[in-house]
C-alpha cells in the first residue's frame, strides 16, 4: 500500500533552517509529482512546493527564495529545505502525491501524517 512518512520537523528560532523529508513507498516513486502542504492552526492546507518527476519545481510566491525541493529517487525521498524561517511558516507539513494516471481522472491523493514546524524564539 502507499505509504508517506514524513520526518525533519521541531522547533526552530526565527532565521533557522529545518530539512524536512517524507519516504515513500508502494508506488513507482520516479514516475509521479510530489508535492509539500502546510496548514496552520484555523488556515486551510495550503500547496507549498511541487517537483515533478522530471525534476521541475515550482513554490507558492511566500516561500520562494527560502524554500527548497529535492527528490533522490534511488531513495524513493522527497526533501524540503526550509531556510530563513519565519514565525509564519508554523505549521504541520505534509507530504502528498496525486497518483492519478490522465488529468482527466479524479484526483487519487495520498498523505503523510504530518510533520509539526514550529519558528519562535
Amino acid at each position: 500500500q502507499v505509504q508517506l512518512v514524513e520526518s525533519g520537523g521541531g522547533l526552530v528560532q526565527p532565521g533557522g533552517s529545518l530539512r524536512l523529508s517524507c519516504a515513500a513507498s508502494g508506488f513507482t516513486f520516479v514516475s509521479y509529482a510530489m508535492n509539500w502542504y502546510r496548514q496552520a492552526p484555523g488556515k486551510e492546507r495550503e500547496l507549498v512546493a511541487t517537483i515533478t518527476s522530471g525534476g521541475y519545481t515550482n513554490y507558492v510566491d511566500s516561500v520562494k527564495g527560502r524554500f527548497t525541493i529535492s527528490r533522490d529517487n534511488a531513495k524513493n525521498t522527497v526533501y524540503l529545505q526550509m531556510n530563513s524561517l519565519k514565525p509564519e511558516d508554523k505549521a504541520v507539513y505534509y507530504c502528498n502525491v496525486d497518483l492519478r494516471s490522465w488529468v482527466g481522472e479524479p484526483p487519487r491523493d495520498y498523505w503523510g501524517q504530518g510533520t509539526q514546524v514550529t519558528v519562535s524564539s
